[in-house]
């Protein structure tokens, strides 16, 4: 009788602990994140660079979470690199590597300046950030330099 008892007892504690596995293993892959950035300059002048050091906050972290980023320039004309050396093509995609960064934009004419910034992951969210510069051709400084 104890034997059998026993053997209920052992297929009962068994029977309970193969319920309680499941391979339903939850897993968070998809987390939401924003670009920070220091504050930037307003003027530019023609031949200069501004620089904007960006930080991505996340979430949370997944290790196979990856990053990308891309600008479009609607207004101006001017060219936009990585600290690294990299040079970006409006609308091309590029892998972001780093969380922490600087971007630099250089001016190449007069007119008013406006980038649009894109960060995007591999699960299809996207962070814009909008950057503007109005044209500073130096006037003030000459007219009281003539003074």
């Amino acid at each position: 009788m104890k034997k059998t008892l026993a053997y209920f007892l052992y297929t009962l504690l068994l029977s309970a602990i193969v319920c309680a596995c499941s391979d339903d293993l939850d897993v968070q892959q998809v987390y939401s994140f924003d670009l920070v950035t220091m504050p930037v300059q307003k003027k530019i002048v023609q031949g200069e660079s501004a620089e904007i050091r960006c930080q991505l906050i996340k979430e949370g972290d997944y290790q196979q979470a990856k990053f990308f980023i891309r600008y479009f320039q609607p207004d101006g004309i001017g060219e936009l690199r990585m600290d690294d050396g990299t040079v970006f093509l409006p609308n091309d995609l590029y892998p972001l590597d780093k969380t922490t960064f600087r971007l630099y934009y250089t001016s190449h004419s007069t007119d008013q300046h406006v980038i649009d910034v894109y960060i995007e992951d591999n699960f299809g969210q996207v962070v814009q950030k909008t950057f503007s510069w109005q044209n500073d051709k130096g006037e003030e400084e000459e007219t009281e330099e003539e003074e």
